[in-house]
């Protein structure tokens, strides 16, 4: 799974998530991706990082926002998904590049994988064209 920070031409920001780049491509301009805000359909990649709005915002805006923050899942419930993305992932530890490598030129099955990576591991990937997707670890049970 990959992230994108996403814009539409109203300049409403949101995040969306996505199997691939290239199922971003493939999304792009349909009505499968639209802003969650205003329903544009021509939504392009922001850079990620903070935004500074340039404008004040209106009664509309400030309502639609709510509405969209109010919809997020809590917390625990966002814990609880990457927990089952991790448990039903192969933990191939610190050898997660060299794993990820294989399975993209096709000399290994693909599947579903975790591991370590340095950042510059996980780059060197992304250049080859090999998704990768840098997901914290989730708080174990048993942490008081």
């Amino acid at each position: 799974m990959i992230v994108y920070d996403l814009i539409c031409d109203d300049e409403h920001r949101f995040e969306a998530w996505f199997a691939s780049s290239d199922d971003f491509e493939r999304q792009a301009g349909t009505p499968l991706l639209t802003c969650p805000v205003c329903g544009a359909s021509a939504v392009r990649r922001a850079p990620a990082g903070l935004h500074v709005a340039r404008h004040r915002r209106g009664q509309a805006d400030v309502q639609a926002t709510a509405e969209h923050v109010a919809a997020f899942p809590s917390t625990d419930e966002l814990w609880n998904v990457l927990r089952q993305v991790v448990d039903a992932a192969e933990n191939v530890g610190p050898r997660f590049a060299e794993e990820a490598r294989r399975m993209h030129y096709g000399e290994a099955p693909k599947r579903s994988i975790r591991g370590q990576a340095t950042p510059e591991d996980a780059e060197a990937l992304e250049e080859e064209g090999i998704d990768v997707l840098r997901l914290p670890v989730p708080p174990s049970d048993d942490l008081n």
